[in-house]
C-alpha cells in the first residue's frame, strides 16, 4: 500500500508547486487534488497547461492519482443527472490528459418521496455512461461511499452491481456506518471486489484502522490510503506524526 492524501481539506491552500515539493519530504507518495482548492487544476485548464501538470508529476516522485470532483447522480431529475454526468467527463478528460488514475465522484442523497431502488438505478445508469466513456480514455470512475443515508455500504454495493463497468469502482471512505459490532470485516468484504481507492482519516480515532489495515493487507489491496483530515495550523508537523502512525498501521 501507498501513503498519499487529498487535498480537501487540510492542503486546499496549497499551490500545485508546494504540493509536489512538500508531499515527497513528508513521506507522502501520491495525492488526489479536489476540485475548487488552490492548485488550479482543473478541467478549465488549457491543451498547455495539462501538459505542463503531466510533467510536473512525471519529474516528481509523488504520483498523481486523481481528482476529487463532487459530480453525484441521485437527482430524480433527468436533466440534472445529464448534466452531472457531462461535468464528470470533463474532469475524465483532465485526467486523461495529466496521466491521473481515476475521477472520484459521490452519491449524496436518497431523495424523500423517490423510491430507493429508483435511485440506485438512476446512479448505476449514469456511472455506467460515465464508465463507458472513462474506459476509451484509460481512466477509471470511483464511486465514494458518501451521503447520508448513500454511505451504507449495502447501497453502495447495489449500484455497483447494476453499474456493473469494469472501469466503475469504490472509493472506500472510513465512515462510522461501516463499523458493525466494531468490525468493519462484513462491509470490507461486501465492498471489496469493487474497491479502487481509500479514504482514510483521524488514525487515532476509535475507528478500527488496525482491522482496515488487515484486511486491506490480506486482500491484496497495493494501491492507495488517502489521508482525509480537517485543517490543522501546524500541517506539516501533523503529516509527520501521521506517517509514523501509518507506518505502524500498515505493518505486517
Amino acid at each position: 500500500m501507498l501513503l498519499g492524501t487529498v487535498t480537501y481539506n487540510m492542503l486546499k491552500d496549497w499551490s500545485l508547486e508546494e504540493i509536489l515539493q512538500k508531499l515527497p519530504e513528508l513521506g507522502f507518495e501520491a495525492v488526489e487534488l479536489r476540485t475548487t482548492h488552490a492548485h488550479g487544476v482543473e478541467p478549465s485548464i488549457g491543451p498547455e497547461e495539462r501538459q505542463r501538470v503531466r510533467k510536473l508529476f512525471e519529474n516528481s516522485k509523488l504520483e498523481l492519482v486523481g481528482y476529487g470532483s463532487v459530480c453525484e447522480f441521485h437527482s430524480p431529475d433527468p436533466t440534472e443527472r445529464a448534466r452531472q454526468v457531462e461535468i464528470a467527463k470533463t474532469f475524465v478528460d483532465l485526467a486523461c490528459d495529466t496521466g491521473a488514475v481515476g475521477v472520484k465522484v459521490r452519491p449524496n442523497a436518497l431523495p424523500e418521496g423517490i423510491p430507493q431502488e429508483t435511485t440506485i438505478a438512476n446512479i448505476a445508469a449514469s456511472l455506467r455512461e460515465l464508465g463507458y466513456y472513462a474506459a476509451g480514455r484509460g481512466v477509471e470512475i470511483w464511486l465514494e461511499v458518501h451521503g447520508r443515508d448513500t454511505q451504507h455500504p449495502p447501497v453502495i454495493a447495489d449500484i455497483m452491481k447494476l453499474a456493473d463497468h469494469p472501469a466503475v469502482g469504490v472509493c472506500w471512505n472510513s465512515n462510522p456506518t461501516d463499523v458493525v459490532d466494531g468490525s468493519v470485516r462484513s462491509y470490507f468484504q461486501l465492498l471489496r471486489p469493487w474497491l479502487k481507492s481509500v479514504h482514510i482519516n483521524e488514525l487515532i480515532s476509535d475507528y478500527p484502522w488496525r482491522e482496515l489495515f488487515t484486511l486491506l493487507r490480506e486482500s491484496g489491496y497495493d494501491r492507495w490510503t488517502l489521508m482525509e483530515v480537517q485543517e490543522n495550523p501546524q500541517a506539516e508537523r501533523f503529516m509527520k506524526y501521521y506517517r509514523a502512525l501509518w507506518t505502524e498501521l500498515s505493518r505486517p
